[in-house]
């Protein structure tokens, strides 16, 4: 039987209550802050790292960890990267080490740990296919591939609690960080770019455990160590917290100290940003904050509702711009002119946030500040672009390795971007007439490569797949629902919708839906607020595609459901890194779910 469409007046008090929790949200300086899941996996390595460092000093730390751990393990033995997430090979390896450094520091009742690791050593002995160390470390090691960015962390934190053997991670070549940066997408690094510190710090560990049978190979891997100790340290952030990441600054924390410098200035400022990182449970989440990133996606929701911000803009707009980098950056060496994920100083430029600024900034208005700020990350932007059109999310040509090959979701939105400020540029007074043309010529020459990249990535079914986004339901921990809204949003934003692309992921987008009228990441998967809320979005407006209509009205249903219910603030989590490593994020399904019902308000069709 066909329902009747939701009322306008029930969407429009959805919105309303969706709305306002999102400005509650708010600072008085006009920036979000959001909220990030406390992380197993973050956890144990926090909990390793203080141990190896000095285990009666942070035995406060130390045992709050422990403890947080030991109360959130899985019925399966396991742990997952969150609490919402299934248990993995991965995050339950860690823990493992975890508790048994931790039991050598009596953190907890003795066989609390000793019960805990049986359960985490028969869920390891399920999913890995044996217990011994050699078949654990292959577990690991195929989990991840030729990518070593956290196959490598992962052995090497079980090898410093005795679980296996040094020889099991395959050796990183720390010597290359004494190239110059300029020299490392040649190299054909093992790591993607932005794990540098790990690279130097768990090479020298490896280095310092295994002797190389080569004796003048040996010698010059150890005259190397301090001139590569110099580059960690001119590359670490002045809170000690490298990407802000606490899984990244506890494996160069315990990589240190396991080396036999524990007293290393390195060592002691990630020590710092791992106390004023821990949280009141005991915890650690994955990352400080994403504030930057849910302070762009917040304005442009809204403003897609067609809210007017004229209260807060230029509170808001001071805020982004004060995040500009105006500097070359000491980590990534990215040229200035673009936004990393949060104003903390562990964050590094990078395309998705650099985008969601461009537009944030449009979005509040143009001025001549944030005009200049546009040219200069515009610039940045078309500098990043990838030889095959599409963007890398750090670094251009590293191409081999996840986080530095071009994707479908963070091409889209830098497209989205630059075609926002194109018509800007165009009778700016900022600009030359020279440089018109050239940022003219540019952009457009940009945004067809980019197009073209987008209909090579669609996948023959016609939906995409992103890179930092996963949803653990799905085929391969794969978000294509997330990947394809992307890239609808964008084609819309070019008034390409009737494109051949475009029409083909809509028709996939509308065969995904689920029979409750919900979206997941993937057809056949549990709704979310976060995936439905993006699909409806990418729906509003789509034209007279089969269906459209129909599946439109449901899932706007399904929203308002979920706002009437108060389910709207639940979040799912959201898997990155080829859905390797999870989190959730607070204000992800608040966000999405506002920007969807209040442009819904906006389209004629819904009337």
């Amino acid at each position: 039987m066909k329902r009747r469409p939701i009322a306008r007046e029930r969407l429009a008090e959805a919105y309303a209550k969706a709305r306002a929790h999102l400005l509650s949200q708010r600072t008085p300086k006009g920036f979000w802050i959001g909220e990030l899941a406390s992380s197993s996996l973050s956890t144990a390595t926090a909990v390793c790292a203080l141990t190896l460092v000095d285990r009666q000093r942070f035995a406060a730390l130390i045992g709050g960890g422990a403890r947080w751990l030991l109360d959130h393990q899985a019925d399966d033995g396991g742990w997952g990267d969150t609490v919402k997430s299934f248990s993995n090979i991965s995050t339950t390896t860690l823990c493992r080490a975890a508790l048994t450094l931790g039991r050598e520091a009596s953190v907890a009742p003795s066989e609390q740990i000793d019960e805990s690791l049986r359960l985490a050593e028969r869920y390891l002995e399920r999913v890995a296919g044996g217990r011994d160390p050699g078949t654990l470390a292959q577990a690991i090691r195929a989990r991840y591939g030729k990518d070593r960015t956290f196959s490598v962390p992962i052995l090497l934190c079980s090898a410093l609690a005795g679980l296996i053997d040094w020889r099991e991670a395959p050796p990183l070549p720390f010597e290359l960080a004494c190239f110059p940066a300029s020299a490392y997408k040649w190299m054909n690094l093992p790591v993607v770019s932005y794990a540098l510190p790990a690279l130097i710090a768990l090479g020298i560990l490896q280095h310092t455990k295994n002797r190389l049978r080569i004796p003048v190979v040996h010698q010059l891997r150890q005259a190397a160590i301090p001139r590569a100790l110099q580059k960690l340290e001119s590359i670490q952030p002045a809170n000690g917290g490298f990407l802000e990441a606490t899984p990244l600054v506890s494996f160069v924390t315990m990589s240190m100290a396991g080396a036999g410098r524990a007293g290393h200035p390195v060592v002691q400022k990630a020590v710092q940003f791992l106390e004023g990182a821990v949280r009141p449970d005991g915890s650690w989440p994955i990352d400080t904050n994403l504030s930057t990133w849910v302070t762009t996606l917040s304005i442009n929701a809204l403003t897609d509702a067609g809210e007017n911000l004229d209260d807060s803009a230029c509170a808001s707009r001071r805020w982004l711009l004060d995040q500009h980098y105006r500097e070359t950056h000491p980590f990534t060496s990215a040229a200035p002119g673009g936004w990393g994920w949060t104003p903390l100083p562990g964050a590094a430029p990078d395309a998705d946030d650099t985008s969601g600024a461009l537009l944030a900034l449009r979005n509040l208005g143009v001025t001549a500040e944030s005009s200049g700020a546009a040219k200069a990350g515009g610039a940045w932007l078309l500098d990043l672009q990838n030889s095959d059109g599409g963007w890398p999310t750090f670094c251009r040509g590293w191409g081999h390795l996840p986080f530095d090959r071009s994707s479908a979701d963070i091409s889209a939105h830098a497209i989205r971007a630059l075609a926002a400020w194109k018509k800007d540029f165009h009778s700016a007074s900022f600009v030359t007439e020279r440089e018109r043309e050239t940022y003219t010529r540019r952009m457009e020459g940009a945004i067809e490569r980019g197009l073209k990249f987008l209909g090579r990535a669609q996948r023959s079914d016609g939906a995409w797949i992103p890179l930092w986004f996963g949803n653990q339901h799905a085929t391969d921990d794969e978000n294509p629902i997330y990947g394809t809204t992307r890239v609808l949003t964008a084609y819309r934003a070019l008034n390409l919708l009737e494109t051949e692309p475009a029409r083909r992921g809509l028709h996939w987008l509308i065969r995904a839906q689920g029979d409750d009228g919900g979206w997941g990441g993937a057809p056949q998967t549990p709704s979310s607020v976060e995936e439905t809320a993006l699909a409806v979005d990418a729906l509003l407006g789509c034209g007279d595609v089969a269906g459209s209509k129909e599946a439109l009205e449901r899932g706007l249903r399904w929203l308002v459901e979920r706002v009437e219910d108060g389910g709207f603030v639940e979040a799912s989590p959201i898997g990155f890194y080829f859905a390797k490593l999870w989190y959730f994020e607070q204000l992800y399904p608040v966000i999405f779910i506002t920007g969807a019902l209040g442009r819904a308000l906006q389209v004629n069709s819904i009337d």
